[in-house]
């Protein structure tokens, strides 16, 4: 089980002519496998599934080998990734026990190789050889079981020939160690390792989902699955490639939705006040917003600057609103509505607040600013309505999943922090325009080539980043141009088929820029709701209350769906959005009184 063991073995095997499947071995070359006996468990190995682990009986030398055990359509593939010279030619062999065992080699460059054996019993050696091609520098070494068959052995694995490495010449980092897990909420886990020497950066493998990249030796992967066991290994990156991956770590998520907020309806309203302006629709007292609305968003904290972070709100000044109540009855009537089971929000930005931080001094100078108003008025939570050039991202920040732009990441962070201040009970909700989440299904940033508008799909990192503190995403389906759907087709606002696809969008995922690799995972239907404009003066892309109704119809019962078919039917949908109250108010309440019918009548 030792290297130099198993050098010897090939190497005599080859004189022998037992390797007559493979090229022989020269005296300088090496085994290039890591831990090919298993003695250090599965230390440089990644196995499908969680289906392969060390036994010390019966192995074929040493004190360790691999079990792994197919099942269902798992064949219990246990792999490794080497690093090898090009234009070279390598030998493969492992000794195996049990029936359709196979060993090979994938990524070779020319053409790739497998063998296998067919009859259980005592061990037998499989052996194959190939050469690399002209360029490549890493090569992909398996074994694996066959579907519906028992559990099979696997020990001694080696790749002999040219070692890639030598004087002066740049190597891959060694293998993470001290891998630790913390389940931080249902769907969330926190991981941390040791840093390595010469590494650049990380590659966080999970349960064989596509690799995350991280610049530091910590990361968060969100999206998981509840009361699920979810398994991490960690690899180091630089220039010369990638290290063998780190020993696995197993944390099993919590139960429940996370980032509920509690108290609101299965089926909410939510509606934006226009607490510091009028706005032409008139101003509404709190005390008179009808008890329709289940969530009411005070409209707007703006900031003193657009990179200052320091966020402030005030009451309507009288000379705008005659009407206005003074701030003392202001509070009274947000402890009223609260006791009648409403959640009152602060909604920052707007149309004209324009909020960059830029910063972490404009970051802590939100969380201090915010957190001033939410004690000061005694509200439930918070509402970021980011507009117009408040996000975008910067040339390279390409991955929705670990974004590095500032704005985004002090965003994230600043938002973090008032979560964990505030705890379980608070309320985020969230209104982004289409363009900074749907058309992020075509267009990401500057793109790959830059030249595109940075601005494009810039609020899925936050969206993503938060998914787990997130109790609603209503996307304004309004004030939008036209936006492709999951069909491929270009759909525009103001009818039942926008909506329906937009939200699908949301509630089914989808791939960023086109790229397959990074999906958008879906949200939970809790978390969604669609926004609309309560009128025809209050945005362009209005929607009739039959058009709404239609909408609701398609994406909780499948019904009425028209031209565009959901991939889903989501009768937990949370509700509808609008902008405003003040405007359904100036509209005969004809928003509200709709949702009231649909959802009095459907439950």
């Amino acid at each position: 089980m030792r290297r130099a063991w198993s050098i010897l073995t090939a190497a005599a095997l080859a004189a022998a002519g037992f390797l007559a499947a493979g090229p022989p071995a020269a005296a300088a070359d090496a085994d290039l496998v890591r831990n090919g006996g298993f003695e250090a468990g599965l230390d440089g190995w990644s196995c499908s599934a969680g289906s392969g682990a060390p036994v010390t009986s019966p192995v074929h030398g040493g004190t360790s080998a691999l079990r792994a055990t197919p099942a269902g359509q798992d064949n219990a593939r246990c792999s490794q990734t080497v690093t090898v010279a090009p234009d070279s030619a390598y030998t493969l062999t492992a000794w195996v026990q049990g029936a359709y065992v196979y060993l090979g080699a994938s990524g070779t460059g020319t053409t790739d190789v497998s063998a296998w054996t067919q009859s259980p019993g005592a061990w037998k050696q499989l052996t194959t050889g190939f050469r690399t091609g002209p360029s490549t520098t890493s090569v992909t070494v398996y074994t694996h079981g066959w579907y519906g068959q028992p559990g099979h052995l696997t020990d001694d694995v080696t790749l002999v020939g040219p070692d890639p490495g030598g004087p002066g010449q740049p190597q891959p980092p060694a293998a993470p160690t001290g891998l630790t897990g913390t389940a931080t909420s249902s769907s969330t886990v926190a991981l941390a390792w040791s840093a390595v020497p010469g590494a650049t950066s990380y590659l966080v493998h999970r349960d064989g989902a596509a690799p995350l990249p991280s610049g530091t030796p910590a990361a968060t992967v969100t999206g998981l699955a509840p009361a699920t066991a979810h398994t991490f290994r960690v690899s180091a990156v630089n220039a010369a490639g990638e290290s063998a991956r780190s020993a696995p770590v197993t944390v099993t998520t919590g139960t429940g939705g996370g980032g509920d907020g509690g108290g609101i309806p299965a089926h909410a309203l939510v509606g934006y006040l226009h607490a510091s302006f009028a706005n032409g629709s008139g101003y509404l007292r709190m005390a008179d917003v009808p008890a329709s609305w289940d969530v009411i968003n005070l409209a707007f904290g703006e900031p003193t600057s657009v990179t200052s972070g320091d966020i402030r709100f005030r009451l309507c000044p009288v000379a705008e609103c005659p009407n206005v109540e003074t701030p003392a009855e202001f509070k009274a009537a947000i402890k009223a509505k609260q006791a009648a089971g409403k959640k009152v929000l602060i909604s920052i930005g707007g149309q004209n607040g324009q909020v960059q931080l830029s910063t972490v001094a404009a970051r802590d100078a939100f969380v201090t600013s915010v957190s001033r108003i939410i004690d000061e008025y005694g509200l439930d939570g918070l509402d970021i309505d980011f507009e117009g050039h408040s996000l975008s991202l910067a040339t390279g920040d390409t991955d929705f999943r670990a974004p590095t732009t500032p704005v985004i990441v002090n965003l994230i962070s600043a938002i973090k922090i008032l979560k964990a201040r505030y705890g379980a009970g608070f309320v985020l909700t969230m209104a982004p325009e289409t363009f900074f989440v749907q058309l992020g299904h075509q267009f990401y940033g500057s793109g790959p080539w830059g030249g595109q508008d940075p601005r494009a799909g810039a609020y899925l990192p936050v969206i993503h980043a938060l998914r787990d503190d997130l109790t609603l995403l209503h996307v304004q389906d309004y004030n939008s141009g036209p936006i492709m759907g999951l069909d491929g087709q270009y759909h525009s606002m103001g009818g039942a088929d926008f909506h329906i696809a937009m939200n699908d969008m949301l509630l089914t995922g989808f791939p960023v820029a086109g790229n397959s690799a990074r999906v958008f995972p879906a949200l939970r239907p809790d978390q969604v709701a669609i926004g609309l404009p309560a009128t025809t003066n209050a945005g362009n892309g209005h929607t009739s209350p039959a058009e709404v109704t239609r909408a609701l119809d398609c994406l909780t019962k499948n019904t009425g769906c028209g031209s565009y078919r959901p991939h889903g039917a989501w009768p937990g949908l949370r509700g509808l959005m609008t902008w405003s109250i003040n405007w359904d108010r100036f509209g005969g309440w004809e928003f509200s009184r709709n949702f009231d019918a649909y959802y009095g009548s459907t439950g």
